[in-house]
């Protein structure tokens, strides 16, 4: 559930012992767009919540719809909506004060969490799906260098608490990486943290529906 952001990077680089960067990197060694279809493929039936529910998916707490500007971050890059996350997937420890878990799931044929965008009329669209992999626990798997998808590497999480927003959305500090299924004339920006299509504009505050 990760974004771009930088803050705590230092840290999360130092437990690897190598250089990792923030920055998104090019999968131009990968048909991107071929690798996304199959995903939203396989995931589609996700499209309704219910199916969801069912399949163990709940709303990550607390719950929140999240945009880049909630984030301080460039509105223009849009949002990343409700995460339903799959406890037992990322095999969550505790939840205070942080969400904890030993999750190193990667198999974004049966993804860990759920992203969904509040429509209008009160129902949920499903935007993208997401993976997160707890840094602890990829390190201690013998991991030196973080996941990757489409031949571009997992994004860092880390809250800053010099800051007033939570950059790693109440989990303890992961990797992570996002599909978006709406389309783009460069299918990597369908692999960034946050996609421009992405609205909360509807959403209403509160615990998102279960």
């Amino acid at each position: 559930m990760r974004s771009l952001h930088v803050h705590a990077i230092g840290a999360a680089v130092a437990a690897f012992g190598v250089a990792i960067s923030a920055a998104p990197n090019a999968a131009n060694a990968h048909d991107v767009a071929a690798e996304i279809e199959k995903v939203r493929q396989v995931t589609a039936k996700y499209s309704d919540l219910e199916v969801a529910l069912a399949n163990g998916y709940v709303p990550a707490p607390p719950g929140d719809c999240i945009t880049a500007a909630k984030e301080g971050l460039p509105a223009a890059w849009g949002g990343m909506g409700i995460h339903y996350i799959n406890p037992k997937m990322l095999k969550i420890t505790g939840g205070e004060p942080r969400v904890a878990g030993q999750s190193i799931h990667t198999d974004f044929m049966d993804p860990s969490i759920l992203l969904y965008e509040p429509r209008a009329d009160g129902t949920m669209k499903l935007v993208g799906v997401e993976n997160l992999v707890f840094l602890n626990a990829w390190k201690a798997a013998g991991n030196a260098a973080p996941p990757n998808f489409a031949g571009r590497d997992y994004d860092i999480m880390a809250d800053n608490s010099d800051t007033e927003q939570d950059e790693a959305h109440g989990f303890e500090p992961h990797l992570d990486q996002h599909i978006y299924f709406a389309k783009d004339a460069a299918p990597q920006d369908q692999l960034k943290p946050f996609h421009k299509s992405v609205t909360c504009e509807n959403f209403k505050g509160g615990r998102a529906q279960k």
